[in-house]
């Protein structure tokens, strides 16, 4: 009898810890960052790659050593997200694309996965750091989705930094914009014939070392945009997701990223289909989208990273606490 008590207290104690034994068993944390589907030519000049391997480096690493000292999901997307929209070479904050007009409207998004609270700006003109602003959407009102006008009365009380619209500029922007026009001059095309031109977006996705995940996207949108236009990273299940499954933040063709809900679908494949981070995110890339349309990043609660892609190439870096540290743009 005594033997057996000592057995079935062990076995308790067994499935106590087995209980509570963390979910994210592949890597404590993990991070993943993207600078866009956009990006430059193969044989462009080896500086212009380094470049942007160099910026993409900085954030990761600023991204890596805030989880590294038990910083939150949703902070260390906040604080990344912010240093990619401060870098002119990516189309988000400064050195975001021209509208026609010639002028900057910006949209960003932010999500906590543990909680499902979420924030989102559209069309703002004067906020030097959006994501900031979607965040205190999510924290300081009831909403989830602030736009234009409105977003920007908002922030006049949101304590956020504010800037002239021509801070944004930069003169490679403006060429983009003087091509384009010229070409729908000559044409009558709407969209441009280098699809690039249509790309064009900052994101990161978090799992921290307490397990919570969270994803945060940025976006000037899309060159020569009209009518006010507004894409897929400021509309939570499109551009821009996480829940307790992954955290997913998106780039491309906006308009096809919002047709087929991109984001969400990731984790709903997860959810519902019993497909793995890798498996559903490729689907929806490669099966759902068209060739050119654009790609993802994500992570899962297991700390599992994908970031599949139909373009040429996309901008994006991962990182995590077993030892990996990649940046890359183009295929491998």
């Amino acid at each position: 009898m005594r033997s057996a008590s000592i057995l079935a207290f062990a076995f308790v104690l067994f499935s106590l810890g087995c209980q509570s034994a963390p979910r994210h068993s592949a890597a404590d944390w993990a991070i993943a960052i993207h600078g866009g589907a956009g990006t430059i030519r193969r044989d462009a000049p080896p500086e212009q790659l380094q470049a942007y391997e160099t910026a993409l480096t900085r954030a990761l690493t600023l991204g890596m050593d805030m989880l590294g000292e038990g910083a939150a999901a949703l902070d260390v997307c906040e604080a990344v997200v912010r240093v990619l929209e401060a870098d002119p070479l990516f189309n988000a904050g400064k050195g975001a694309v021209f509208n026609e007009q010639g002028e900057h409207e910006l949209d960003a998004s932010i999500m906590d996965g543990a909680t499902m609270r979420c924030g989102a700006v559209a069309g703002v003109r004067t906020i030097k750091h959006p994501i900031s602003l979607a965040r205190k959407v999510m924290t300081d009102t009831r909403h989830v989705l602030l736009a234009g006008r409105g977003a920007e009365k908002f922030a006049d009380t949101a304590g956020v930094e504010r800037v002239e619209n021509d801070y944004f500029d930069t003169a490679r922007r403006r060429r983009a914009l003087e091509r384009l026009l010229r070409e729908r001059q000559r044409t009558g095309a709407m969209a441009p014939r280098d699809r690039r031109l249509d790309y064009g977006t900052v994101g990161c996705v978090v799992l921290d070392g307490d397990g919570r995940l969270a994803a945060a996207t940025s976006t000037g949108g899309m060159t020569a945009k009209k009518w006010g236009r507004v894409g897929d990273t400021p509309i939570l299940g499109a551009g821009n997701y996480a829940d307790e499954h992954a955290a997913v933040s998106c780039t491309g063709t906006g308009e096809e990223f919002i047709r087929h809900g991109i984001a969400r679908s990731v984790s709903a494949r997860m959810a519902y289909g019993g497909q793995s981070l890798e498996a559903a995110s490729n689907a929806v890339i490669h099966d759902v989208l068209q060739p050119g349309d654009g790609g993802l990043i994500a992570v899962d609660h297991s700390g599992n990273i994908a970031m599949p892609f139909n373009s040429s190439g996309m901008y994006r870096g991962a990182a995590n606490s077993g030892g990996r540290f990649e940046v890359a743009v183009f295929p491998k």
